[in-house]
């Protein structure tokens, strides 16, 4: 199986390269959705957080 790793900077085509790599069947994992996952609202990953670094993290 060959994995593919996309980097760049913003607004540089990385998610219509997934996109398209998706069409033609490619398995894509955005680690940027995972993260966002990670720490959403409620989750053990922001009470980790929040502990780490105190409650002015999120302002």
């Amino acid at each position: 199986m060959l994995r593919v790793g996309l980097t760049g900077g913003i607004a540089s085509g990385k998610s219509t390269v997934s996109a398209l790599l998706a069409e033609h069947g490619a398995v894509v994992i955005d680690s940027d959705v995972l993260a966002r996952e990670v720490v959403a609202a409620g989750t053990p990953g922001l009470a980790d957080v929040l502990v780490a670094f105190g409650p002015g993290v999120l302002s």
